[in-house]
This record gives structure tokens, sequence and C-alpha cells, in this order.
């Protein structure tokens, strides 16, 4: 299983938004902290008030946004975007198109990025 940390404003905004538009199911949730799961991938839910929210010895502190994400694959990208997009989801883009299919970056309610990828039925990267 793969488990990714991410730094969010609000856990429990932050689970709704996983939990209501990606399909993951909540496996922990202890208020400044949880635990969410789809498939392979855990994520790590982590506030301001958990210890890995604390700041580093050069005095910097972990915060949410940047541009390092996951990866999502969905089998229906424009259906994905547009229910998002009528939930009010923001985007830092349009769907873009490329080699291994289309993508593109959304943001949980803290500005965390989520590619949401959809690969060609022939490319090498599809999970299909």
């Amino acid at each position: 299983m793969a488990k990714v940390r991410y730094f969010v404003d609000d856990v429990d905004a932050a689970v709704a938004f996983y939990t209501k538009h990606l399909g993951f199911e909540v496996s922990f949730n202890a208020g400044p902290f949880a635990m969410i799961t789809r498939g392979d991938l855990a994520l790590m839910i982590s506030g301001p008030k958990t210890s890995a929210a604390r700041p580093m010895p050069d005095g910097s502190v972990p915060a949410p946004g940047g541009w390092n994400r996951f990866l999502f694959e969905v089998d229906d990208i424009e259906a994905v975007v547009a229910s998002m997009r009528q939930a009010g989801i923001h985007f830092r883009n349009d769907i873009l198109s490329g080699v291994g299919g289309k993508q593109i970056v959304a943001e949980d309610p803290s500005g965390n990025p989520i590619e949401v990828f959809q690969a060609r039925p022939d490319a090498p990267t599809s999970s299909k």
C-alpha cells in the first residue's frame, strides 16, 4: 500500500472532499489527523495541530499547496470534472491532452493539488 501525507487547513473538509468526490473511505479520524484509503492508496491527512506539522529545525512549517501531487486515474475525465465543477471544486488548469492521455489539476479544500487523469486505452501507464 502506498501512503501519502497531505497537510491541510481543515481535516473534516478534506475528508469530506476526498470521500465525496474521489471515492475514498475513512479508516481513522482523530480530529487533527485522519487516514483515508482507496484501493492501495492511504492518504494521511494532517491538520495544523499534528506532530507532522511542527516546525522544522530551520523554522519552516509544513503547509498545504505546492505542486507535488498524487495522480487519480478515472475512466471518464469529462464526467468527473463536470461533477466536480458543479460542486464548486477549483481547478488550476483546463483538461490537457498529452501522449499518455488527458489530465487536469484540481485542488482539495486546502489547495493541495490532485491530478485527475484518464489514460489512453493503449498507453503503457494505464492500469486497466
